[in-house]
């Protein structure tokens, strides 16, 4: 099963850092969207960020050069039907993501792999609504994509072994490391990592702490790169909301409940980085704290 094309949907944060570690591992990208505007960003964030490897001379002016000029991008999802591996990297809302499989299914070639890079999706159901669940794998890269070393493989019910050895071997080439996940709610990463950062906002909720004592505890007592809270603006609290939503109604278990303040934030559109407000405000030259 060799794989050489690749059909990205989506252009966001996720979908450019994709397009950019395939492009730099030799496949050609083909990066949809329905946005023009989100595609030429796209471009140029993936220009931008190859030219700072250049500067680490992580890679040759060449070899970037090169890596782009693997890019095309289409608003016609019907052009990503040649794809020998498609990668869904659209917004998290299922009805979203199925909308786009169903729209995709009469343009593939039967040989063709599906994947989601959803963060805590069902795999299976996904699938499901698919004409090859067989051939339908969670391919989970972590933020910041051409920094984070590791994927998440998440096998369906249904995916055969063939798929998950060819995602196995493209995650190699990538240069990336794969963890392979059972298809429950937020798979490994995300289980673990947003119910910590709900926790923090409990944390921030009750008044035990500030945004700057949570943050500064856990990065000096934790030694964790990043304060949760800090983080949780970077990842989106919509993002965090959303796989906390999924993680309750999953696994049916109180623990998962989110905390009302996250849910108020959101209501608020305060998203974190994305809308320059969140835990922190950033519209100034430094964040500031918002409580």
């Amino acid at each position: 099963m060799s794989i050489q094309s690749v059909g990205i949907v989506g252009a966001g944060q996720m979908g450019n850092g994709i397009a950019h570690v395939f492009a730099l591992s030799g496949y050609d990208v083909l990066l949809n969207d329905i946005s023009e505007d989100a595609l030429n960003r796209a471009l140029s964030l993936i220009d931008k960020n190859m030219e700072r490897q250049v500067q680490r001379e992580k890679i040759t002016a060449e070899y970037k050069a090169a890596s782009l000029a693997r890019i095309r991008t289409t608003t016609k999802l019907a052009e990503l039907g040649p794809s020998d591996l498609i990668i869904e990297a659209a917004t998290e809302r299922e009805m979203v993501k199925q909308a786009i499989f169903e729209d995709l299914l009469p343009h593939l070639k039967p040989e063709t792999i599906l994947t989601s890079n959803t963060s805590s999706i069902s795999i299976t159901r996904l699938a499901s609504r698919t004409d090859r669940p067989e051939k339908f794998m969670g391919f989970h890269f972590m933020n910041p994509v051409p920094v984070m070393q590791l994927v998440e493989l998440i096998r369906g019910i249904a995916t055969d072994e063939p798929t998950y050895k060819a995602l196995h071997q493209v995650v190699e080439k990538l240069g990336k490391t794969a963890a392979s996940a059972e298809d429950f709610p937020a798979f490994i990463v995300n289980r673990i990592l947003i119910p910590m950062i709900n926790e923090a906002v409990y944390t921030l909720y009750e008044g035990v702490g500030n945004v700057q004592s949570i943050d500064m505890a856990l990065k000096l007592g934790a030694n964790h790169p990043m304060g949760p809270l800090e983080l949780a603006d970077f990842i989106g609290l919509d993002t965090c909301l959303a796989i906390m939503n999924v993680l309750y109604d999953g696994l049916a278990d109180t623990k998962y409940r989110p905390c009302p303040l996250l849910t108020k934030y959101v209501e608020a559109g305060w998203l974190g980085r994305k809308t320059q407000r969140g835990f922190y405000d950033y519209r100034g030259d430094t964040p500031v704290p918002t409580r």
